[in-house]
């Protein structure tokens, strides 16, 4: 699993300042990219692990004797 990081968001100032807001933007816009990323991985992880597992129980139901 990846390591998470902390990044705090820049104290909101009184006037709208495009600078501050543009960071904030891109700290936002990343932290969802990870997640994305994060999830997309987990995904496959399982998809994987699942597909190892139906593997394995027909792999153990043909030794079995039918009848």
């Amino acid at each position: 699993m990846a390591h998470s990081k902390t990044v705090a968001l820049p104290i909101p100032e009184l006037e709208y300042d495009p600078n501050t807001e543009a960071v904030t933007r891109r700290i936002v816009e990343q932290a969802l990219q990870d997640l994305a990323i994060e999830i997309d991985r987990l995904s496959r992880l399982q998809d994987v692990n699942s597909s190892k597992a139906i593997k394995r129980h027909q792999f153990l139901l043909m030794g079995m004797k039918h009848g």
